[in-house]
C-alpha cells in the first residue's frame, strides 16, 4: 500500500500483506523484469506464504488482527506498511493491485469497485473545486455522463476537443486545468490518439495525462508513452469473462505533484497529523493519497472474491487479447466486404483512418468492431434481434461475442445533438469480438444481416 521505494520488477509495489513473509521464493522475488505473460501469472505473489498456496488465496475477511496497540496505531498513522481494514486494503486484491500495476510498469495499483469509480477517484484526487480537465470527446458513454452532468455537481468541469485536435487541446487548457484525459481506443468510435504528443502538452503546462486503457490493456502501455495515471474498467478484458465488475488506478510514479499546482500533495494533511504526502512517499503519492484519503472516506472498495475472479483473467490476458484481435480483423474485413454494410471502424484495416496512428502505438488492434447496417435504425433492430451466436448485451471484452446498438444504449442519455457530435449515428452498432471459432461469428453476423436488409 505505502511502499516508498519504486521498482521495476515483479516483486510487489504495495502489497500489504507482509506478515506471511517467507525466504522460499526469494529467487523470484528479485529486482527483475520480466515478461508479460510472465507477470500476468506471478506478479504479487512470489510469497507463497504460511499455507504454500500455489494460486491466491481469498481472503474474505473484513479486519485484521494486530500485534498489539503501538502496532495498530502505526499502520492508522501510515507509519507501517500493513492491513488495517478491508476498506483500505486486502491480501487478495493486494495482488491484483500489484500484477496491473507490474505489467503496465507502474509502481503502484489502486483497486476499484467499477471502471466508473477508478475514473471519478483519479479526478477527484487531483482537483478541488472550481478545477476543470481537458478530454478528448470521443468516451464511453458512461463517462461522458459522469463528465457532463455529475462532475460539475461536484464542482469541476470538463472542456471536451475532438480526440485528434492537438491544437484544441493546447487552446483549452488555462490556470484550472489539472489533467488530460483519453481513452487509448475510443468506445464505441474505436479512434485512437497521438499519446506522445499529448503527452507533451499535458507535461509542457504541469499537469498529467490520465488514460483509460480498457480497450487497450494488453495492446498498449500508455506509461511507456508518457501517461501519467492510467485506469481501467477490469470488468472487461482484464477479467475477461463478464462475471465480475472492478476498476483499477496505475499510478506511473513519473509525475512531479511538487511543480506548485497540486497544493494538496505538498501540505498537510490534517487528518493524518499533518503528514506530506509528497515527502513522505515520494514517487507513490498519487496512489497513497487515493487510498487513505477517498477510498477510506468515499467507500468505492471491490469485494476480494472478484479481486480473485479478475487474477484469475490476468493469467490469460495476453493469449486472449491476441484472440480477440485476430477475430476481430477477420470479422472486419468480411464486413468491409458485405453489401449489407455501409461503413466499417476497426483500426487493424489498412484503409481505416485510425490504422496509421494505431500502428504506431498498438501491437494489436483489439477486439472492438463498429460497422452501419444499410438502412439505419430499423435495420439495426432488425440485426440484434435476428443474431443467435452473439449476446445482446452492454458490455465488452468478454470471451463470448457482444452486439449493441450504442445510440439505444451505452450512449442513451446524450442528445441527437451529442449523438452526432460524438459520431454516434443511428445505424451504428458495436460489436465485441469473442473467442469463439471465427467461422462461426461471422456465419451468425452474415445470416443476421440478411434478415434485416432485405
Amino acid at each position: 500500500m505505502i511502499n516508498e521505494n519504486k521498482t521495476n520488477n515483479i516483486a510487489d509495489t504495495n502489497n500489504i500483506n507482509n506478515n506471511e513473509n517467507n525466504s522460499k521464493n526469494n529467487d523470484i522475488n528479485k529486482k527483475k523484469r520480466y515478461g508479460d505473460k510472465t507477470l500476468e501469472v506471478h506478479a504479487g505473489h512470489e510469497d507463497l506464504g504460511h499455507t504454500g498456496s500455489r494460486a491466491v488465496p481469498i481472503y474474505q475477511t473484513t479486519a485484521y488482527v494486530f500485534d498489539d496497540v503501538d502496532d495498530a496505531k502505526d499502520r492508522f498513522s501510515l507509519d507501517k506498511d500493513d492491513n488495517i481494514y478491508i476498506r483500505l486494503n486486502n491480501p487478495t486484491t493486494s495482488v491484483f493491485e500489484d500484477r496491473v500495476a507490474a505489467i503496465e510498469g507502474g509502481v503502484g495499483g489502486l483497486a476499484q469497485s467499477s471502471g466508473a469509480s477508478a475514473i471519478v477517484l483519479s479526478i477527484l484526487n487531483i482537483s478541488k473545486l472550481g478545477d476543470n480537465i481537458v478530454s478528448a470527446d470521443n468516451l464511453y458513454g458512461g463517462t461522458i455522463n459522469f463528465f457532463t452532468y455529475t462532475l460539475p455537481k461536484l464542482g469541476r468541469s470538463v472542456k471536451y476537443v475532438k480526440c485528434d485536435d492537438i491544437e484544441g487541446y493546447k487552446n483549452s487548457i488555462d490556470d484550472k486545468t489539472k489533467a488530460i484525459f483519453v481513452e487509448s481506443i475510443g468506445n464505441p468510435r474505436l479512434d485512437v490518439p497521438d499519446f506522445e504528443t499529448i503527452a507533451e502538452i499535458a507535461h509542457e503546462n504541469d499537469i498529467p495525462l490520465i488514460v483509460d486503457n480498457t480497450a487497450g490493456i494488453g495492446l498498449f502501455k500508455p506509461i511507456e508513452h508518457g501517461a501519467d495515471i492510467v485506469v481501467y474498467s477490469a470488468t472487461k478484458y482484464i477479467g475477461g469473462h463478464g462475471n465480475s465488475l472492478g476498476g483499477v488506478i496505475v499510478d506511473s510514479g513519473n509525475f512531479d505533484w511538487t511543480n506548485g499546482k497540486f497544493s494538496e500533495f505538498n501540505t498537510p494533511d490534517p487528518s493524518y497529523h499533518g503528514i506530506i504526502f509528497t515527502e513522505k512517499f515520494g514517487d507513490h503519492a498519487f496512489v497513497v493519497k487515493a487510498r487513505t484519503q477517498l477510498l477510506r472516506d468515499l467507500g468505492t472498495t471491490i469485494s476480494p472474491f472478484n479481486s480473485f475472479q479478475l487474477i484469475q483473467g490476468l493469467e490469460t490476458l495476453s493469449l486472449r487479447m491476441k484472440q480477440h484481435s485476430d477475430n476481430a480483423l477477420k470479422v472486419a474485413e468480411f464486413l468491409k466486404k458485405n453489401p449489407n454494410v455501409a461503413w466499417v471502424s476497426y483500426p487493424g484495416l489498412e484503409d481505416d483512418s485510425n490504422h496509421e496512428i494505431a500502428s504506431k502505438y498498438l501491437k494489436d488492434f483489439g477486439g472492438l468492431v463498429a460497422f452501419g447496417i444499410k438502412g439505419g435504425l430499423v435495420e439495426g433492430k432488425k440485426f440484434i434481434k435476428n443474431v443467435e451466436l452473439l449476446s445482446h448485451v452492454a458490455n465488452i471484452g468478454d470471451s463470448r461475442t457482444l452486439v449493441t446498438h450504442p445510440a439505444s444504449t451505452t450512449h442513451s442519455q446524450l442528445s441527437k445533438e451529442e449523438l452526432d457530435e460524438v459520431g454516434v449515428t443511428p445505424d451504428f452498432i458495436r460489436l465485441s469480438i469473442g473467442l469463439e471459432n471465427i467461422e462461426d461469428i461471422i456465419n451468425d453476423i452474415d445470416q443476421a444481416l440478411k434478415k434485416a436488409v432485405q
